[in-house]
């Protein structure tokens, strides 16, 4: 009990805290980034431009088959040999936006393909250009389709920030691990606390998640 105690020092708190911090700031420029890079790529795909689409199609489907972590190294040990060196924090910022906007984009053109074809046949039928269909029938219908998708693909983001702590991005995960790296009585208190923080984090997201879809 007096390790666990002891685990749980205010100082300790706070530099896991400290490190949450950096794990949201990460997830929330992510999340950003990606939900607008992915539903630009998502619509180009679902427009079905000529040879452009399936450009777009063909760089997707090869990020989402490579492992996150892969993407990761090449950010930030591979882009410095090409005469680009990004800090830390950037690096996992981009990683986390090229893979997550793949992602994102095939979530948006699966939602937009949900919508019936007849509110687009209908939306032209009146006048309006295939932008403005898409833009006030199509998108708004799809994307209310997407939430619950979204989310979910938001909260995996959040947990796998976990793993910019291979290029020591100081986030909550690295942060744990220089405590207990003091001192290995700590491991299991602080796995309990990653638990615990990471929880908070992606069920409070997945409330608002449920408050945005009702």
């Amino acid at each position: 009990m007096q390790t666990w105690l002891n685990a749980y020092s205010g100082m300790n708190l706070r530099f896991l805290i400290m490190g949450l911090g950096v794990t949201i700031l990460i997830s929330v420029i992510s999340v950003v980034l990606s939900f607008i890079v992915g539903s630009v790529l998502g619509v180009l795909r679902y427009s079905k431009i000529a040879y452009l689409s399936k450009i777009v199609g063909f760089v997707i489907d090869i990020i989402r088959n490579l492992p996150l972590l892969l993407i990761i190294f090449f950010t930030y040990f591979g882009l410095p040999n090409l005469g680009f060196k990004p800090a830390t924090i950037p690096a996992a910022i981009m990683a986390m936006t090229v893979f997550e906007s793949a992602m994102i984009a095939e979530i948006v053109r699966s939602g937009l393909n949900a919508v019936d074809t007849g509110q687009m046949e209908g939306a032209r039928s009146v006048g309006m250009t295939f932008v403005q269909a898409l833009w006030h029938i199509i998108l708004p219908q799809g994307y209310k389709k997407m939430i619950p998708t979204l989310i979910s693909q938001f909260v995996s983001l959040i947990k796998d920030t976990s793993l910019a702590t291979i290029i020591v991005v100081p986030e909550l995960m690295q942060h744990a691990q220089v405590i207990y790296g003091q001192d290995a009585n700590y491991i299991l208190p602080m796995f309990a606390a990653l638990a615990v923080l990471y929880f908070i984090t992606c069920f409070g997201l997945s409330l608002v998640g449920n408050w945005i879809d009702r």
